[in-house]
């Protein structure tokens, strides 16, 4: 039973801080140094200082920095505490990487943190142990949740709150990929019963967060009893949603360049495992495609283009013995087993530390990377559908790391959840 509740928020003074626009930021797992920099250079006051916080000298810790400026901003009236809990109602309209125009809709609200189980909440993609213990320590910190998990719902409560975004928004920002965010908060108590009355029989599935979500777990059994601390933030979106897309990640291979007999071993592996027919580029996506194991293939030294079908699917049950039978037909899953271990002696600790193994949004990103030099092969693949998704986490499983690309990405600095 999902336990759905409104936020008692913390967030931007808009009065202080001029645009939220100047102020929000991407998810920290993507920001780099330099993007980092200009973040702050666009205000001093911008979410990375806390969400992706550095030591500030010799010796200190950026976990505390982090703290120490969070309480610094409330003081000062760069944050201010809502009076009264609030459910923030977020639409997102964007373009996707195929071109189409969609708007996607989501619910911000604090959801009790809960076991994974059947009617509860599942994870779908594996977690590493580094990004938790780094946000385990931020959130010991500052005891906020500063960035919110995106995740599916069986059921849709956006009808709720709909007529309450027929007003001017609170905030509104167009991020670099051109996404524009709207975002309204909702104080009406009858809302927030409706929203987690719709809920409350729904089943959750973390799309995007689960690095988050575990670190929300373990926060949760560090700190016993009844309080904020067992709840944490979270964007609720219908799995019936229009606007709800998922795209492809592409993979790329990098450490050929110089070993011949690398990328013959490659060559042969691939040749005995799948059906390889040489295309163009038009016909390199396989997108639209039907069969299991369909792929398009660059050669980066060659720049030649392929498009691949595995030859004996019923072999997958011999190599992924144990395994459901949606994880077995997950195009990530069968390259991961079929290219990277079986072929090229890799470990499923080799794919999630990324040893010779990239990544690209794009088909046009990929054949760039390839020009680029540092990558000498690259694996078109097909978008993950979201009932396969579902399926997978109904088994109990979880993916291998970037099967899932969820469109656009929630911005972090539009509300914190207090955990005290």
């Amino acid at each position: 039973m999902a336990d759905i509740q409104p936020i008692p928020a913390l967030h931007y003074n808009l009065g202080s801080v001029g645009a939220l626009s100047a102020v929000v930021a991407p998810p920290y797992d993507v920001i780099d140094e330099s993007e980092r920099v200009r973040l702050l250079a666009r205000s001093p006051f911008n979410v990375v200082e806390i969400d992706l916080p550095l030591a500030q000298g010799e010796g200190s810790d950026p976990y505390t920095h982090a703290a120490e400026t969070l309480e610094e901003w409330t003081l000062s009236g760069v944050l201010t505490q809502d009076r009264k809990p609030t459910v923030w109602a977020l639409s997102q309209q964007y373009e996707g990487p195929d071109g189409a125009t969609r708007t996607r809709n989501g619910i911000l609200v604090r959801v009790g943190v809960d076991d994974y189980g059947p009617g509860r909440i599942r994870p779908h993609e594996r977690t590493q142990p580094g990004p938790k213990q780094d946000r385990l320590d931020l959130t010991r910190a500052t005891r906020y949740n500063l960035s919110p998990i995106f995740s599916l719902t069986t059921r849709d409560a956006w009808p709720h709150v709909a007529p309450a975004t027929a007003a001017e928004p609170w905030a509104e920002v167009t991020d670099e990929d051109g996404t524009v965010h709207r975002i309204w908060p909702i104080e009406d108590p009858a809302i927030h019963e409706a929203v987690s009355d719709e809920l409350r029989d729904a089943e959750l599935l973390i799309a995007d967060g689960h690095h988050r979500y575990e670190t929300a777990r373990a926060y949760r059994d560090e700190v016993p009893g009844a309080g904020p601390q067992n709840y944490t933030l979270m964007c609720l979106t219908g799995l019936a949603d229009p606007g709800l897309t998922v795209f492809p990640t592409h993979r790329l291979l990098s450490g050929l360049a110089g070993d011949a007999d690398l990328r013959d071993h490659l060559e042969r592996g691939i040749n005995e495992a799948f059906e390889v027919e040489e295309t163009d580029l038009d016909g390199l996506d396989p997108e639209g495609r039907e069969g299991i194991g369909c792929f398009g293939y660059v050669e980066g030294t060659t720049g030649r283009h392929f498009r691949l079908t595995l030859r004996d699917p019923v072999k997958l049950d011999q190599l992924m013995e144990g395994r459901s039978r949606a994880y077995r037909r997950l195009d990530a899953a069968i390259l991961e087993k079929v290219v990277f271990q079986e072929v090229l002696g890799m470990s499923e600790a080799d794919v999630e530390a990324k040893r010779g193994l990239g990544y690209s949004k794009s088909i046009r990103s990929s054949l760039e990377m390839l020009d680029g030099g540092e990558y000498q092969a690259a694996f078109i693949l097909r978008a993950t559908p979201i009932e396969q998704v579902r399926e997978v986490a109904a088994a109990g499983e979880t993916m291998p790391p970037k099967s899932t690309y969820f469109f656009p990405k929630l911005l972090s600095g539009m509300v914190f959840n207090p955990l005290s």
